[in-house]
């Protein structure tokens, strides 16, 4: 699984750093990023599905492999 976050939709509420710090950073304005190339450990997928569920911009989306 990878993701990404579309940085034209994200604004800032970093509710995914929030609930899956290990898969994002966020910037001092909260505006959110992917942790390196957006690979997601499967212990993790769980978490990156949350954080993609959870994020009110939509900003967030499963890239195809």
């Amino acid at each position: 699984m990878r993701i990404r976050v579309d940085p034209d939709k994200c604004q800032g509420h970093a509710r995914c750093y929030g609930l899956a710090p290990d898969l994002f950073d966020v910037d001092d304005y909260g505006l959110s990023s992917v942790v390196g190339d957006g690979t997601v450990p499967p212990e993790l997928e769980d978490k990156a599905r949350l954080a993609i569920a959870n994020c009110p911009e939509f900003a967030i989306e499963e890239l195809a492999d």
